[in-house]
């Protein structure tokens, strides 16, 4: 498991979730759907405000060619 901070460009060792009922069943349906279709894809649940956002992916530490090269960097380096 990998955690960026984007906005910091840090890695994050914990994070809460705080979540509405409505982000969490969007949340579920998302990942069911990255787990059904898993090559390259990545998921965005937001906030009902569209203030705040979580992007969720599944990666393979032996092919990460699709991804950002900073997410790259966290996935081989933790950091």
């Amino acid at each position: 498991m990998r955690i960026l901070d984007e906005i910091r460009d840090n890695s994050v060792e914990q994070a809460t979730l705080l979540l509405t009922r409505a982000e969490a069943e969007e949340l579920h349906d998302s990942l069911q759907s990255l787990l059904e279709n898993a090559k390259g894809q990545h998921v965005h649940i937001s906030s009902n405000d569209y203030q705040k956002e979580i992007t969720v992916a599944i990666y393979d530490p032996n092919h990460l060619d699709g991804f950002h090269p900073r997410c790259q960097k966290l996935i081989r380096e933790n950091i």
